[in-house]
C-alpha cells in the first residue's frame, strides 16, 4: 500500500542522498563521497529533543573553520552560548528578527575577539568558498522539544549540524490533501507553536508528489512558490518533483541562497519581513554574474513579465556582485528612467538595508562618484547620462543594470551612457513583451551568444501558472457617449511617450476634439456613476481598491468632483505630477514625496477609507499595491505602456483571484495584442538595426526597378494601369511580389524609424501597386503575403479599391460605347482599364462562390493572352463578355436577399442557444447585431485585420456587454455568419 511515508518521504530522502556534483567528498569525514546529503536517522544524532542544533556538529566545524579556535576549542563554546540565546529568545524578538540575527552569523557577519590582542575576528559557521569542508546531513522525523508529545518534523536538512531546511511530505494517494496542507502545518502550526524549530532557517518547503512548494518564515502561503530549472516546468508527477528537488535541495543551491538570495526588509507596517528568491530572480541574476567573472559576451537582455519581481532580482544580483571575491570590489549602477529616483527599485534597495548604496540625482554626483572610482551601488537615472559628456570611467569590473530597458534602449540617451562608461557590462531588464517597435531592444541588449537573444525569459504565461502574478480579466463598458475611434488614435499620436507629462497636456488641449468628447459633462458624470456602482458591486465586497486613469490632469479633477458628490470626498485622492506656484491651475493637488507616500500607505491599508486614486501617468508604472484589484481606464494608451499600466493590478493578495481592467474607451484589443505576441517572430530580430538601415534604400530600388518609365504622381486608375503594364506575366509579377515581400518585412521590422520617412511615398505606392495585382479568386500563382500591420496601416486598407474610377456598368450596358471599344486604336490599353474595373468589383464579394468563380476564369483569361493565344482584340471581347457576367450576377445577387439571408441565419444561431438562462428576444438581438455590424463594416472587410477588429469590437458589444451572453462558441458562430453574409 501507498502512503506518506513510503512513497513522498522516501522520495525525497533518496533523491537528496543521491544528488551530487562533479567534485567528490561529502564531509571532511568521508573522501570518497559526492557532494551531497548524507542520511542519519533522527534518533542517532548526538542530540536533545530541546536542541535546535546539533551542537557536537557545530563545536567541530567551528574549529575546522575558524583557526583562532582551532588554536583554542573552548571558544567554540562561547560562539555555541551566543548562538542559543537566539532561539531562546525568539517569543520577545518575533520569529522574523530572530532568522535575521541567525543569519548574520551564519553569513559569517559577526565577529568575536579572538585575535591575538583580544582583536574582533570573524567567525565562520559554514565554508562558502570551499564547499567540501561542509557537512551535509539530512534526517527524517526529527522530533522537537520532547519525544512524547513534540512536534515531528517529516524532513530536516542540516549544514555543520545547523538545520537550514524543514520538509513536509504529504500522501500523494488522498485527492483532498495537496502541498498546501503540508505548508499550513508549518506556517500555522509550527511557526507558531515551536518556531525556535525556524530561527536558523533559510526556507521550508512542502510536496505532496505532484508539486512542491517553497517559501521563508511567516511567508503567506500563497506566497509560496515552485522550483524550476531549465524549459521543462512541468507539474503534477514524482518526477516533476524529484527534479525540483535535485534542483533547490542541492547543497551548493542552498548555500548560494542563504548568502545571496535572501533579504531582510522593512515591510510597509514596519514590520521586518523575510524575502526569499524566486527561481526566475535565482537564474537570472546568476547568468549575470556568471557572465561578469567570464568577462563575456559584455551583456545580456533579461526578459521577465511584468510583477514577477525584476527590482528584487536586480537587488540579488547586485548584492552578490558586490560580494563576489573574483570581481575587485565592483561598482554596480543601476539605471532607471524616471525622472526622480523615487522608485519601486529604490525603494526596495533601501527596505533591503542594502550597505554601500548611494543615489546620484543630479549630472555633477553622476560625473563625480563614477570619476572618483566609487565602488558602491549606484541608483541613477537614464537621463543623466544624457547631461554627461564624454568618457566617465574606462574599467572594466562596472556593472550597469537598466531597469525597464525597452523605454531607453536607444536614442542619445542609451548612446550617451555607453560612451560614458565603455567597458561596462550592460544588462538590460524589462517586463514587457517585446513587439516590432522594440527590436531594438534585443539588439542593443541581446548578446549573439544568445540563441533566442535573451540570457533569461520568464513569460506571462509563467508567472501566472507559478502564481507569481494573477491572470487579467477585462471588461468592456457600452457608454452611451461613444468615442469617435479616429478621435481617440489622433490624440494618442499627439501624445507620444518621449514627451514630458505637461508637454502631453498641452497637446491634448490642442487634440480638442477629443477632449471635448472625453470631458463632456454628461459622459463624466455617467462615467463616474459607473464606476462607482461597479466598485461597490464587484470590488468592495472582497475588500480591494481601484485605480482610475483619466486622459489628463483637467479629468483627474472633473471625476474627482463627480465622485465626491457619490461617495464623499475620503473615498477617492488624486495623484498627479504638479508644478506648483501662482502658475499652475493645479497647485492644490501637489503632493509632497512623504506625503504621497503616506497617501499610498493608506491606500493599501484594507482598514483605510482612501478606495479610488485618481491618476493621468503617475503611479502607472512601478507602483506595488497588491490590495489594488480594479483599473478604471479611461486614457488612450498602446503597446508597452498600456501593458505596464494594467499590470499594477496582477499582484498576488489574499483572496483576489485577478486582475480586473474596466475599459471605457474599447482599447481592449490592444490590451489582447499586447499579451499575445509571437515569441517566434522574437528569435528573428536579433538583428544589428544600422545593418537593416543600409539594406533599406536598396530593396526601395530593387522594387522601383521593375517600373522604370512610369510617373509616379499619376494617380487613378491611369496611373495604376500604367504601373500594372510593367507587369506583364505572372513570371515578372511574381518577382516583383518576392522583391517586395523582402522591403515589406524590413519595414514592419524598422518601423516607426524615422529614417523610413524619405521612403514613405515610394512605399505607399509600391503597396497600392503590389494589392492590385493580387488574384481575384485568392489564389494563382502569385506569391501572396498578408501585409504586416504597419503596412496596412499605411495604405489605409483597400486603397486599390478606392482608387478605381468603377464605371464597369456603363462600359457593359451602353451598345455605342461597346462598339467605340472594339473600334479602338489601342485594344490593349481598354483591355487593361476593363480588367482593373473587373478585379476592384470581384473582391466585393470574395466570399460568394459565383464570384470566385468568374475570377478564376480571368485568371484564365490573362494567362491565355499572356501567353499570346489571345490576342488583344479576342482578349477585349472575352473582357466584356465576362464583364456582362458579372454585372449580371451583381444583378442577382439582390441586396435585400442577401440582408435576409444573414438575418434568417443569425436568428437560427440565436434560436438554437436560447434558454431559461438567457432571457432574451432573439428578434432583438439579431437586429441590433445586424445594425450595428453595417455601421462599421466596409467592402473587403474580411481582408483586413483592422476590418476584422472592428467588426469583432461591434459584436462584443452586442453579445457579451449590451446582452450579457458571455459564450466563446456562441461568438465564434455568430462571427463565422457575419463574415459570410455581410
Amino acid at each position: 500500500m501507498f502512503n506518506e511515508e513510503n512513497t513522498v518521504e522516501r522520495l525525497v530522502l533518496d533523491t537528496l542522498c543521491a544528488s551530487g556534483v562533479s567534485f567528490r567528498v561529502a564531509s571532511p569525514h568521508s573522501s570518497g563521497e559526492r557532494l551531497g546529503w548524507r542520511f542519519m536517522a533522527a534518533e542517532e544524532l548526538p542530540r536533545q529533543h530541546s536542541d535546535v542544533l546539533v551542537e557536537s556538529m557545530v563545536r567541530d566545524a567551528l574549529i575546522r573553520l575558524n583557526p583562532e579556535i582551532k588554536v583554542q576549542p573552548d571558544r567554540a563554546d562561547e560562539v555555541l552560548y551566543r548562538l542559543r540565546t537566539i532561539p531562546l529568545s525568539v517569543q520577545n524578538e518575533g520569529l522574523v528578527r530572530s532568522n535575521e540575527l541567525f543569519a548574520e552569523w551564519l553569513r559569517g557577519e559577526k565577529s568575536m575577539p579572538f585575535g591575538e590582542r583580544g582583536e574582533h575576528t570573524p567567525v565562520r559557521l559554514i565554508d562558502f568558498e570551499n564547499l567540501r569542508n561542509n557537512e551535509y546531513v539530512v534526517t527524517s522525523q526529527w522530533v522537537y522539544p520532547v519525544r512524547e508529545g513534540g512536534r515531528r518534523f517529516d524532513i530536516v536538512l542540516l549544514v555543520n549540524g545547523i538545520p537550514l531546511v524543514i520538509g513536509e511530505a504529504k500522501t500523494p494517494v488522498r485527492p483532498a490533501v495537496t502541498w498546501m496542507d503540508g505548508a499550513s502545518d508549518i506556517h500555522d502550526g509550527y511557526e507558531q507553536t515551536v518556531p525556535q524549530m525556524f530561527v536558523p532557517g533559510v526556507f521550508s518547503f512542502a510536496t505532496e508528489g505532484k508539486r512542491y512548494r517553497y517559501g521563508s518564515v511567516r511567508m503567506p502561503l500563497e506566497l509560496w512558490g515552485p522550483w524550476h530549472e531549465g524549459d521543462n516546468k512541468a507539474e503534477g508527477t514524482l518526477a516533476d518533483v524529484q527534479r525540483s528537488l535535485r534542483s533547490m535541495l542541492h547543497p551548493r543551491v542552498v548555500l548560494d541562497i542563504l548568502q545571496h538570495f535572501t533579504l531582510f526588509a522593512t515591510g510597509k507596517k514596519h514590520r521586518r519581513i523575510k524575502i526569499i528568491c524566486r527561481y526566475q530572480q535565482y537564474e537570472g541574476a546568476n547568468l549575470m554574474v556568471a557572465r561578469v567573472v567570464r568577462g563575456y559576451p559584455k551583456k545580456g537582455l533579461i526578459w521577465h513579465f511584468q510583477g514577477s519581481g525584476k527590482s528584487l532580482l536586480m537587488v540579488f544580483a547586485a548584492q552578490k556582485l558586490r560580494m563576489h571575491a573574483g570581481l575587485g570590489n565592483p561598482t554596480v549602477v543601476v539605471v532607471v528612467d524616471r525622472i526622480d529616483l523615487d522608485t519601486q527599485i529604490t525603494a526596495t534597495f533601501n527596505a533591503a538595508d542594502i550597505p554601500n548604496m548611494i543615489g546620484a540625482a543630479t549630472r555633477q554626483e553622476l560625473q563625480s562618484l563614477l570619476a572618483a572610482d566609487m565602488r558602491k551601488i549606484l541608483i541613477t537615472t537614464i537621463h543623466k547620462f544624457g547631461e554627461a559628456e564624454g568618457r566617465l570611467n574606462e574599467r572594466q569590473n562596472i556593472i550597469v543594470m537598466v531597469d525597464e530597458a525597452h523605454r531607453t534602449q536607444e536614442g542619445d540617451l542609451g548612446r550617451k551612457m555607453r560612451d560614458a562608461l565603455p567597458n561596462a557590462f550592460l544588462f538590460g531588464l524589462t517586463g514587457t513583451p517585446i513587439n516590432k517597435r522594440d527590436h531594438n531592444t534585443f539588439w542593443a541588449f541581446g548578446a549573439k551568444e544568445d540563441e533566442q537573444g535573451y540570457m533569461s525569459r520568464y513569460s506571462f504565461q509563467d508567472s501566472i501558472r507559478d502564481k507569481a502574478t494573477l491572470p487579467l480579466h477585462f471588461e468592456a463598458v457600452d457608454v452611451k457617449l461613444h468615442i469617435n475611434k479616429d478621435a481617440i488614435d489622433e490624440a494618442y499620436s499627439r501624445m507620444t511617450e518621449s514627451l514630458s507629462e505637461l508637454d502631453r497636456d498641452d497637446l491634448a488641449k490642442r487634440a480638442a476634439k477629443m477632449a471635448m468628447l472625453i470631458k463632456a459633462p454628461e459622459r463624466v458624470n455617467a462615467i463616474c456613476r459607473h464606476i462607482v456602482g461597479h466598485f461597490r458591486e464587484k470590488v468592495e465586497p472582497n475588500g480591494f481598491k481601484a485605480q482610475v486613469v483619466t486622459f489628463d490632469r483637467e479629468c483627474c479633477v472633473l471625476y474627482k468632483k463627480a465622485m465626491d458628490e457619490l461617495v464623499g470626498p475620503e473615498a477617492s485622492a488624486i495623484v498627479m505630477h504638479t508644478q506648483g506656484g501662482k502658475s499652475d491651475e493645479y497647485e492644490e493637488w501637489k503632493l509632497a514625496k512623504d506625503e504621497e507616500e503616506k497617501l499610498l500607505d493608506r491606500f493599501r491599508d484594507p482598514n483605510d477609507p482612501l478606495q479610488f486614486l485618481i491618476v493621468t501617468s503617475k503611479l502607472l508604472t512601478g507602483f506595488d499595491a497588491p490590495i489594488l484589484q480594479v483599473m478604471y481606464l479611461d486614457k488612450p494608451m498602446k503597446d508597452h505602456n498600456l501593458l505596464q499600466a494594467i499590470c499594477r493590478t496582477n499582484r498576488v493578495y489574499p483572496g483576489k483571484t485577478h486582475g480586473l481592467i474596466v475599459d471605457y474607451l474599447g482599447i481592449f484589443d490592444d490590451v489582447a495584442a499586447a499579451l499575445d505576441f509571437d515569441e517566434k517572430s522574437v528569435q528573428k530580430v536579433i538583428t544589428n538595426l544600422d545593418e537593416l538601415k543600409k539594406e533599406l534604400p536598396g530593396v526601395v530600388a530593387k522594387c522601383l526597378a521593375f517600373f522604370p518609365e512610369v510617373d509616379r504622381t499619376v494617380g487613378g486608375y491611369e496611373g495604376l494601369i500604367a504601373a500594372q503594364d510593367c507587369l506583364p506575366d505572372n513570371e515578372t509579377r511574381d518577382a516583383f511580389a518576392a522583391a517586395y515581400s523582402v522591403l515589406t518585412r524590413l519595414w514592419e521590422a524598422l518601423s516607426p524609424d524615422p529614417c523610413l520617412g524619405p521612403y514613405e511615398k515610394d512605399y505607399k505606392w509600391l503597396t497600392q501597386v503590389y494589392e492590385s495585382v493580387k488574384p481575384p479568386s485568392g489564389n494563382g500563382k502569385l506569391l501572396w503575403h498578408a501585409l504586416g500591420a504597419k503596412t496596412i496601416e499605411l495604405a489605409h486598407e483597400n486603397v486599390h479599391l478606392e482608387m478605381v474610377r468603377d464605371d464597369l456598368e456603363t462600359l457593359v450596358m451602353d451598345a455605342e460605347v461597346l462598339e467605340g471599344l472594339l473600334d479602338s486604336e489601342d485594344p490593349e490599353r481598354k483591355s487593361r482599364e476593363i480588367e482593373v474595373n473587373l478585379v476592384a468589383r470581384l473582391c466585393r464579394h470574395q466570399s460568394n462562390p459565383i464570384f470566385v468563380a468568374l475570377g478564376e476564369r480571368l485568371e484564365k483569361l490573362k494567362e491565355r493572352h499572356e501567353q499570346g493565344l489571345l490576342h488583344s482584340l479576342d482578349f477585349l471581347k472575352e473582357l466584356l463578355t465576362l464583364a456582362r457576367e458579372v454585372v449580371q450576377a451583381e444583378k442577382q445577387v439582390d441586396p435585400v436577399d442577401e440582408q435576409a439571408k444573414a438575418k434568417a441565419a443569425l436568428t437560427e444561431l440565436f434560436a438554437e442557444v436560447k434558454s431559461g438562462k438567457t432571457p432574451v428576444v432573439v428578434e432583438r438581438v439579431v437586429k441590433d447585431i445586424d445594425e450595428i455590424v453595417r455601421l462599421v463594416r466596409f467592402p473587403g472587410w474580411q481582408n483586413t485585420k483592422a476590418g476584422e477588429r472592428e467588426v469583432q469590437k461591434a459584436l462584443r458589444k452586442v453579445i457579451y456587454v449590451k446582452y450579457q451572453v458571455k459564450d466563446q462558441d456562441l461568438f465564434d458562430r455568430a462571427y463565422g455568419y457575419i463574415r459570410q453574409y455581410y
